[in-house]
């Protein structure tokens, strides 16, 4: 069983596209994404900044879908997105974009800067913001959250980060208001065996969860429970998104090559892939390849860069091979 991968005869991206921090192969705009400084490892995942112009006038649509919150502070672009809320419009503004359930259809018009904070499961509710399940497939201003706090307004944010400084200085500003949030906070890090399961779902997202809770000294059903309060859905759920995520990872061309065969394998059949493809992505996996995916692209390289580091597959500072 295989799948076809993206490339430029399938998926190259829009010529108005000029991202200044990379392409793909198949010329995707990539972000500038690492891990987080060791002091926040417990509660954040990935830090990473985006910068993209287009053509005056020009407006991209695409779709995200992530497997954990992401505070995000958007610079410049005038964006859009079909949220559980309804129709949002979007402009320079400090928000929090919850973990999908599937793929949420985003739009901006306009060249676009963005910085992210990708947060680990149950460090949104640590860090005393919204339960996990609240925040799914929706897109929450930070003044709704933290607003009562001089740390919490987009007016704010903005002022702080500086548009025009370097993505590098963008970065740093959000690992010092992250480390401000958690001692305002208080927050204590995730439970040990959520981190465990998410570093888990990572190397097997066709792992036993009866196995799992047992090489965890867990009894299942509080497992379960546990992971439900972290992730806002159940572990089923997470594994099955996992195993789609991985696929759309190979179709766009940021994974690599070698795990191909092996991401397919987890499937009873094409027929199986096919259905659980459709069902998170609204589409098929041919014709996911076909069409420019650049958000999507963006969220998927900056979680297959995270995958190999929590691995051990590679090193912080490697360029991966998907990168042109």
């Amino acid at each position: 069983m295989g799948f076809e991968k993206s490339g430029t005869e399938f998926a190259a991206a829009s010529p108005e596209l000029r991202s200044a921090l990379g392409h793909t192969r198949g010329g995707e705009p990539l972000s500038n994404n690492r891990a987080p400084a060791d002091d926040l490892a417990p509660w954040v995942a990935r830090v990473y900044a985006t910068q993209v112009e287009m053509d005056l006038g020009a407006t991209m649509h695409c779709g995200l879908i992530s497997d954990t919150p992401v505070m995000r502070v958007l610079f410049t672009g005038d964006w859009t997105a079909r949220t559980r809320d309804g129709f949002g419009r979007y402009h320079q503004a400090a928000l929090l974009f919850g973990a999908h359930t599937k793929r949420m259809p985003v739009s901006v018009s306009g060249s676009f800067a963005t910085i992210g904070v990708a947060l680990k499961p149950g460090a949104m509710l640590a860090l005393k913001g919204p339960s996990a399940e609240d925040t799914l497939d929706r897109i929450i201003l930070y003044d709704h959250i933290y607003g009562h706090q001089e740390w919490g307004t987009s007016r704010q944010m903005i002022e702080w980060f500086d548009p025009a400084a370097p993505v590098e200085r963008w970065l740093k500003v959000a690992e010092i208001l992250v480390r401000q949030l958690i001692e305002h906070t208080g927050a204590k890090a995730p439970d040990p065996v959520i981190a465990a399961f998410d570093k888990a779902v990572f190397a097997d997202p066709n792992l036993n969860l009866g196995d799992f809770a047992e090489e965890h000294a867990i009894e299942r059903r509080r497992l379960e429970r546990q992971i439900k309060r972290a992730y806002g859905q159940s572990a089923t759920h997470v594994l099955r998104r996992a195993r789609a995520l991985e696929i759309a990872s190979h179709l766009l061309g940021v994974a690599h090559d070698s795990e191909a065969e092996e991401a397919a394998l987890r499937f009873f059949d094409q027929s199986h892939m096919i259905r659980e493809f459709r069902h998170f992505f609204g589409t098929t996996p041919r014709q996911f390849a076909r069409t420019p995916q650049p958000f999507m692209t963006l969220t998927l390289e900056a979680r297959q860069s995270r995958r190999l580091e929590v691995l051990g597959r590679a090193l912080p500072d490697e360029n991966y091979p998907w990168r042109a």
